[in-house]
C-alpha cells in the first residue's frame, strides 16, 4: 500500500533532548551536562518500569521522578517547586534544525506525532515550537495508559488515524522505539543523529567516556534486538525524498 502519513517519535526525533542542558547548567553551574544525561536515562528506564510493573503514571510525573533521582544521587538539592520549574525544560526543548522544513516538504501527507508524553506537555511544546498547524494530530501514550515500546501503543495509532499498519511510515531515532515500531509491523524510518563510526572516532579519542558520550553509546544507537529501521537517514528532510520513493514501488518492490 501508499504511505498516507508519517508518525513521528517527539522527543529526539522531532525535538532535541539535550536542549535542557542550559536550564540544568543554570540551576546547578558546573554539573549540568551530567545531569541531562542521567535525567534522561533514568526518564527512560521509568517508563519500562513503570509498564513492567503495571504501575502508569503520566510523563510528566516520570520526568520529575527522573530528575529527582538524579538531583539525590549527585547530592544535589531541589523544593519540589524548583524541580518543577526544571522539569519545565522538556516543555521548551528546541525543535530539530531541519525539522520544520521536512514537515512542510511533506505536507501531502498526513502527519502526526505519537510519544511518550503527556497530552498537557506535548501541547505546551508544539505550541512552543509554532509547528501545530503542519501537524494532524498529537498521540500520546496517555490515551492507553502503556509506554512505548508495548505494541498495543503503535495499535493505537492505526486505530486513531484508521489506517492500516501498511500505510504508516513510522519515523524515530530511538533504538527501543525502532524496534518495538518495526516488530509491530510498521515501515521504520531511522533518523541518524549520531552516526556508529564517528561514535566510535569519538570514543577512541576521548579515553575518558563522559557521561554526554555514554549517552550516545547507550541511547543513540541501533538495538541489536533483530528488528531493524528499513532506512537510516541522516536528517529529516530526507523523508521527502524517501516516502516519495516508496510510494513509487511497484508490486515487486522495485522502482516502476
Amino acid at each position: 500500500m501508499p504511505i498516507k502519513a508519517l508518525v513521528f517519535d517527539a522527543y529526539g526525533t522531532l525535538f532535541d533532548v539535550q536542549s535542557v542542558a542550559a536550564a540544568t547548567e543554570a540551576a546547578f553551574p558546573g554539573h549540568g551536562t551530567t545531569i541531562t544525561q542521567i535525567w534522561r536515562l533514568k526518564q527512560l528506564e521509568y517508563t519500562w518500569l513503570r509498564a513492567l510493573m503495571d504501575r502508569y503514571e503520566d510523563f510528566w510525573t516520570v520526568t520529575t521522578e527522573s530528575l529527582d533521582f538524579t538531583l539525590k544521587t549527585l547530592g544535589l538539592a531541589a523544593t519540589p517547586e524548583f524541580l518543577a520549574e526544571i522539569a519545565g525544560a522538556y516543555d521548551a526543548l528546541a525543535l530539530y534544525p531541519e525539522a520544520r522544513a521536512a514537515l512542510e516538504g511533506l505536507a501531502s501527507y498526513r502527519l502526526a506525532i505519537y510519544s511518550n508524553g503527556s497530552p498537557a506537555m506535548l501541547k505546551r511544546l508544539v505550541a512552543h515550537a509554532g509547528i501545530g498547524e503542519l501537524l494532524e494530530t498529537v498521540i500520546s501514550v496517555d490515551e492507553i495508559g502503556i509506554y512505548k515500546p508495548d505494541p498495543r501503543g503503535y495499535a493505537h495509532v492505526e486505530k486513531r488515524l484508521g489506517l492500516a499498519r501498511d500505510e504508516i511510515l513510522f519515523v524515530s531515532s530511538n533504538g527501543f522505539d525502532i524496534a518495538g515500531a518495526k516488530a509491530h509491523g510498521f515501515a521504520v524510518a531511522r533518523i541518524e543523529r549520531v552516526a556508529a563510526a564517528g561514535l566510535r572516532n569519538e570514543i577512541a579519542a576521548a579515553g575518558t567516556i563522559d557521561p554526554k558520550l555514554m549517552f550516545k553509546a547507550l541511547r543513540m544507537q541501533p538495538e541489536q534486538l533483530g528488528f531493524h529501521a528499513d532506512t537510516t537517514i541522516a536528517a529529516l528532510t530526507d523523508l521527502v525524498s524517501y516516502a516519495a520513493s516508496r510510494n513509487q514501488l511497484g508490486p515487486s518492490g522495485s522502482l516502476p
